[in-house]
């Protein structure tokens, strides 16, 4: 099957969890965290109550930074679990995601995709500093790297993908996005009309019901097929 329209000039990425190993990474960042509050908490459930609170937080106004979202996401879980919250607890937290590396495949494919002439920018959900450590993991092959800090919005809102289309001197027709996360992405892209294409690594995140991406691939390496099947590799 391919994508429709034609070549695009750029490839925008979802950083975490399409490139950068957020489950995993969170899962480890969080463990050392609440192994040492000395109580035995289910990890799984605390992280979907972080993870409530977080989202809830990026949507208000004024915008927050995503070190500020993140300190008192965290910091209304432990009090629904009965923990204790040191400020040190979210600097530990920031600092781990900046260390979480890039899934196997990621760092050769991006190479591959830059060397077959497109251009390719992250747009993320995070403060600049943070995801630093993380585009340092990738090659050399993001050419720009637009943030919720940035663009003072948190997707999905549209502001920050238009702040990342203006940054890029691009119109809607011109890209592809390539996304882990259905509720965030994907629903931006039902509503701007961008083609986007799924990374499905079988975390569970459920595909919105009334949207449908142009393609869903298992690994990021996938995307070469496809490519490659439109002629554009």
């Amino acid at each position: 099957m391919t994508l429709p329209g034609n070549k695009p000039g750029w490839l925008t990425f979802d950083c975490y969890g399409t490139l950068i190993q957020w489950d995993e990474g969170l899962l480890a960042a969080m463990d050392a965290m609440l192994s040492a509050k000395g109580r035995d908490i289910d990890q799984s459930a605390f992280i979907a109550v972080y993870d409530r609170y977080e989202h809830e937080l990026e949507q208000q106004k004024p915008h927050q930074s995503f070190r500020q979202v993140t300190a008192h996401a965290l910091e209304l879980a432990m009090a629904e679990f009965g923990l204790p919250f040191d400020p040190a607890d979210a600097d530990h937290l920031t600092s781990s995601i900046g260390r979480m590396p890039p899934f196997p495949e990621v760092v050769e494919t991006l190479g591959r995709l830059k060397a077959a002439g497109f251009r390719l920018a992250i747009i993320s959900n995070t403060d600049d500093a943070i995801i630093a450590g993380n585009v340092a993991q990738l090659g050399g092959a993001i050419d720009r790297v637009i943030t919720a800090e940035q663009a003072e919005a948190y997707k999905p809102s549209p502001q920050i993908f238009r702040q990342a289309w203006k940054t890029l001197g691009i119109g809607v027709d011109d890209l592809v996005h390539i996304c882990a996360s259905p509720h965030l992405d994907l629903a931006a892209a039902r509503e701007l009309g961008f083609r986007a294409i799924w990374v499905d690594r079988g975390t569970g995140r459920k595909p919105l019901s009334d949207y449908r991406p142009n393609e869903i691939v298992p690994m990021l390496d996938k995307v070469l097929d496809l490519f490659a099947e439109n002629g554009w590799m």
